[in-house]
């Protein structure tokens, strides 16, 4: 129970110097990202533009099962003809 007397202040008090330490860095600016803003110019975004829901057809984003089974696209077509 003793030791509680020694412990407790030494982690409070390491404790509180992390603290401290770590809102300085913050203030001083040794967290601040230099880099990325430079580098966000040359990463390509995908955007989407805003398409109206009506003019999504249900044939688009999905392929037909024939061409995931096969790998070729002449299977998938109607050979009816």
């Amino acid at each position: 129970m003793s030791v509680l007397y020694i412990a407790l202040p030494i982690a409070l008090l390491l404790g509180g110097g992390g603290l401290i330490a770590c809102l300085y860095c913050i203030r001083d600016g040794q967290y601040d990202d230099l880099d990325s803003p430079a580098v966000r110019v040359l990463v390509e975004e995908h955007r989407v533009d805003n398409v109206p829901a009506g003019n999504v057809s249900a044939g688009h984003g999905h392929q037909n099962e024939d061409l995931n089974k096969t790998g070729n696209e002449s299977s998938a077509r109607d050979t009816s003809t």
